[in-house]
């Protein structure tokens, strides 16, 4: 095993998270990577050129390098991506029958599943993906996906040699919702690169970003789309009736219908009376979130569906406690009571009553902020890229799925 090729289709991992379709996956891809190529594997990640004036290749350190693939016209929709999947993978094998080959093909998302499918039968290599979201688990989170993206997951899944989940609880709901596939279930649970993300001065923070010293600060982080629900952590401000606390909500817009997603968010913000109260903050460079982490008092992570979580993780890693939705692996991420609560309805009334369990007492808070940091510890990138290679280097010697 020397050479993977990582496929991330619709976005780059050097795109900054937080708008668009940029998010906890384009960190993903990019720490992850970064991680194998440091362990001595040969990573080229192939994603489209989704605007003008991009190189062609961009080498982000030794061993890792990131290939702009021109698919289709540069700026489509997410929705019209599946029609540039066959250009965009004989482009990829082009490149790769003129520099080597692979070893192994990773596709990351159901889009680059589809490319990879092509590429694994085309090269005869192991074929591992990593969803990071699934239509039925979409569907049941309250977000249906079309018919067909589903068919295709369901056919991935059939051929894959491999599939990547972040915990646990995400590989039992896997189970459910698809059985046993042919191929391995993998648990390969994200990191968190503790060198930015760790505890620090909460005093600093809010100087460095120009917020009270002393008012309650809650926080959400993420794309502005309803399977985030930043609708939900405004609604809980509310219904925390405390006047004197602040919500920071740090993301873009994001998807075709994005923009109207922040004119509606600032709507029901002017409809509540929270005008004062919370502050629309544009997407962070991925570093600067942690400055955000530590000025909060909590984190509120109101998501339909979440594969993993990203952001609990990261501001667990800050010592923040984490009010989230009890779904996916943030029912792993969070220990209710003890780092934070989990909350399973996502009812605006409930969320408050968690956050203001924190923010009433000093001990619970304080006591929360250590257990979740030494819990974050445990979760590094350099430990999922370890179990990722030996998984790469397994499949090698077994015999290829075919799929039916």
């Amino acid at each position: 095993m020397r050479r993977v090729a990582v496929i991330s289709l619709h976005t780059s991992p050097l795109l900054q998270p937080g708008s668009g379709d940029s998010g906890g996956m384009n960190v993903y891809v990019r720490e992850l990577v970064s991680s194998l190529s440091q362990a001595g594997l040969e990573c080229t990640t192939y994603t489209r050129a989704d605007r003008e004036g991009l190189p062609s290749e961009v080498i982000v350190e030794p061993n890792h390098k990131v290939v702009y693939i021109e698919a289709g016209p540069h700026h489509l929709p997410k929705e019209a991506l599946p029609e540039i999947i066959d250009e965009f993978t004989d482009r990829v094998l082009e490149h790769l029958l003129a520099n080597g080959g692979a070893d192994a093909v990773h596709a990351n998302y159901w889009l680059s599943g589809v490319a990879a499918h092509r590429i694994k039968h085309e090269l005869d290599i192991p074929f591992v993906s990593t969803f990071h979201t699934l239509a039925r688990v979409k569907s049941e989170g309250g977000d249906p996906e079309p018919g067909w993206r589903d068919r295709a997951e369901a056919e991935l899944i059939n051929c894959a040699d491999a599939i990547c989940v972040s915990c646990v609880e995400e590989e039992e709901q896997f189970r459910r919702l698809y059985g046993d596939p042919k191929g391995l279930i993998e648990i390969v649970a994200p990191g968190v690169e503790h060198a930015f993300f760790a505890p620090g001065d909460r005093a600093g923070a809010r100087a460095a970003l120009d917020l009270p010293r002393a008012a309650p600060v809650l926080l959400f982080v993420g794309r502005i789309q309803p399977l985030k629900g930043p609708d939900v952590a405004i609604r809980a401000l509310h219904a925390l009736h405390r006047p004197d606390a602040l919500l920071l909500v740090v993301g873009g817009a994001s998807g075709s219908s994005g923009d109207g997603e922040i004119e509606r968010a600032h709507q029901l913000v002017d409809e509540l009376g929270l005008h004062d109260q919370v502050r629309f903050v544009p997407p962070q460079p991925h570093h600067i979130l942690s400055t955000y982490y530590r000025a909060a008092d909590v984190v509120l992570v109101p998501s339909r569906s979440e594969s993993f979580g990203l952001v609990a993780l990261e501001a667990a890693a800050c010592g923040i406690p984490v009010v989230a939705n009890a779904v996916g692996g943030l029912k792993s991420l969070v220990d209710h009571g003890q780092t934070g609560f989990l909350i399973s309805e996502r009812a605006p009334a409930v969320f408050a009553a968690a956050v203001a369990a924190v923010l009433d007492d000093p001990m619970l808070a304080a006591a929360m902020s250590s257990a979740a940091a030494t819990k974050a510890r445990q979760y590094t990138w350099g430990f999922a890229a370890a179990r990722l290679r030996r998984l790469y280097t397994d499949l090698t010697a077994r015999q290829l799925v075919l799929g039916e």
